[in-house]
């Protein structure tokens, strides 16, 4: 069962590599990814109609993990994604499963 949720927010510029990434190493683990919004992040990074706006768009994946997985992930993410603008956090979770 896993233990944590791992929410990552990427911009739209690496989205495939990162869902490319996901799908080999994520396993059996369920993934989704939501097109959305980015407030105060990198707005260096910004075009000028995103300055203008406060936001940049991005995308929000989210995936569960227990503790292991997550480590393993976090290490592929830093090695594959340094630089690229991806943030992340992590929130424990305290349930999951399937209606059936």
């Amino acid at each position: 069962m896993a233990d944590c949720c791992l929410t990552l927010i990427c911009p739209p510029a690496i989205e495939e590599k990162l869902l490319d990434t996901l799908l080999a190493t994520a396993g059996n683990e369920v993934f989704t990814s939501t097109p959305t919004f980015s407030h105060g992040t990198a707005p260096g990074r910004w075009s000028t109609t995103e300055q203008v706006m406060g936001r940049s768009r991005a995308v929000q994946v989210q995936i569960l993990l227990t503790a292991t997985e997550l480590a393993q992930m976090l290490t592929r993410l830093r090695a594959d994604f340094a630089g690229a603008g991806l943030r992340y956090w992590v929130c424990p979770l305290s349930a999951e499963g399937e209606v059936a």
